[in-house]
């Protein structure tokens, strides 16, 4: 009797990419609420049905991790894996509902920007899982866009101290400021999420390349 295993093996793949194209839709959308392109509400609506897709990926993850017998990559890396991409997209949700509860005002252009660099981020983190399912093949393109990203990263991270910086400095109101910092930070930890997401790419690159 002959075992097909590979559409088993391909599915990890699928469910990672599916995971990875739902965060990035919900970084997108964060940076178009930030940048005053859609409104907030409806930012959150979406965001939170991607974040309840993601959350249902993580689940059939974890019990085909548990039923089957060979997987293309170690359990742990795969689960890694989906468990990053599910901080990130759990980030994202949990700023846009912070900005809903807040009920903030015009974001700075700073502020602006760093919601753009992290769907940008996002963008090149999915594209990078699309390269995972031939690693042998593809193992330069995923360094390629692991640098993108910790570029991105750096970039994200100088302007979150400006506009921290800025924010004590021309601000008057205490709950303005109480506020922004929360968001600010918030958004600087996604691309931070993007950050350990390169790291697990390039020990997997290293262990099947």
């Amino acid at each position: 009797m002959a075992f097909h295993l590979k559409p088993k093996e391909e599915r990890f793949f699928s469910l990672l990419d599916q995971h990875a194209t739902l965060s990035y839709e919900a970084a997108e959308l964060l940076s178009q609420a930030i940048n005053g392109e859609v409104a907030k509400e409806t930012a959150l609506e979406k965001i939170d049905a991607l974040a309840d897709q993601a959350d249902a990926l993580v689940m059939e993850t974890m019990k085909r991790l548990q039923k089957t017998f060979i997987t293309p990559m170690d359990r742990e890396d795969i689960q890694q894996l989906i468990d990053q991409l599910d901080a990130a997209i759990d980030n994202i949700s949990e700023i846009m509902d912070k900005m809903c509860m807040y009920q903030v005002g015009e974001a700075t252009d700073g502020a602006k920007k760093m919601a753009t660099i992290t769907a940008k981020a996002m963008k090149e983190i999915r594209k990078s899982i699309g390269y995972m399912k031939d690693l042998k093949k593809n193992y330069l393109k995923v360094e390629a866009r692991s640098k993108k990203v910790l570029k991105l990263e750096q970039d994200c991270d100088d302007l979150y101290h400006e506009e921290m910086a800025n924010l004590f400095k021309n601000c008057k109101d205490p709950i303005e400021i109480i506020k922004w910092k929360e968001i600010l930070q918030s958004v600087e930890d996604v691309t931070d999420d993007c950050e350990d997401l390169v790291v697990t790419f390039r020990r997997v690159v290293l262990k099947y390349a």
